[in-house]
């Protein structure tokens, strides 16, 4: 009898040490801060053919994104000054990493879209979009890197730059959502979709992808915005929660707004 009070009184003290002990934490949301930005090559509209790689720097360093997504980059071009990798000389002035994706040869160099990183750049891939060749239109491609931005959260970041005819953006967004619909990590995408909100080209993504907008602040011309054309976007919805979204009011830098998002990586 001794021993089998013993052994209740040691039951009921597991049972009553289980129920204060407290259930593990819940996962942490990781809150990430995304831009992208049609930098125009660097070129300030209002300022003829100079070339002013520090004016974008000091608009992404005043917003201190940790990845952005970067259009019409170039790369050792005649207009940009032979020698001059953009987005490399970026990531030297705003203290980050960078992936360039080459889209066509321009003046003796590349142009194409780019990746800013905060984190270490774990893989990386450049993607071409399809033309279609009764159409026509110049190339366009997606960059895309893989980075962790906590200890075992994995998600890809990438940019890209749609054609400026709607049956190619038809085609090339059709492309984006295969690309990424198999992806086992959340995708955060960035972009000039050269595409308003109502457009066929954003309804067949919003399909797919969550916009870190519906009613979204409009982006281009820079002065007095009337059309929003530049959205940041991510899948799975379940993997994402959008906090903000803001437009830039930065006049000079770009013929284009930029697009600030604040997420929550779940």
């Amino acid at each position: 009898m001794k021993k089998l009070l013993s052994i209740l009184v040691l039951f009921i003290s597991t049972a009553a040490l289980a129920l204060d002990t407290p259930a593990p934490p819940a996962k942490r949301a990781r809150k990430l801060t995304v831009m992208t930005y049609n930098i125009h090559h660097c070129n300030p509209p209002s300022a003829g053919t100079t070339i002013d790689v520090a004016a974008i720097a000091r608009v992404i360093t005043n917003e201190k994104p940790d990845l952005v997504a970067l259009q019409e980059v170039d790369v050792n071009t005649e207009r940009s000054g032979n020698g001059l990798n953009q987005a490399r000389e970026l990531a030297r002035q705003t203290g980050m990493r960078f992936f360039f994706a080459k889209a066509i040869d321009h003046q003796g160099g590349d142009y194409g879209v780019a990746i800013l990183s905060r984190f270490p750049i774990i893989d990386s891939t450049r993607l071409i979009l399809p033309v279609d060749p009764a159409v026509g239109g110049e190339t366009r491609t997606i960059a895309a890197i893989t980075v962790e931005i906590a200890r075992g959260k994995r998600i890809i970041f990438a940019s890209t730059h749609l054609d400026l005819k709607e049956q190619n953006r038809l085609t090339q967004a059709d492309q984006i959502i295969n690309l990424f619909k198999g992806s086992n990590l959340p995708v955060i995408l960035g972009g000039d979709f050269n595409a308003l909100s109502s457009s066929r080209v954003i309804q067949l993504l919003d399909q797919h992808f969550v916009r870190s907008c519906q009613d979204c602040q409009p982006t281009i011309p820079v002065r007095n915005p009337n059309r929003a054309i530049d959205f940041i976007m991510f899948k799975p919805a379940s993997a994402v929660k959008p906090i903000a979204t803001r437009v830039i009011d930065e006049q000079y830098a770009s013929d284009h707004l930029p697009v600030v998002a604040e997420l929550d990586v779940l």
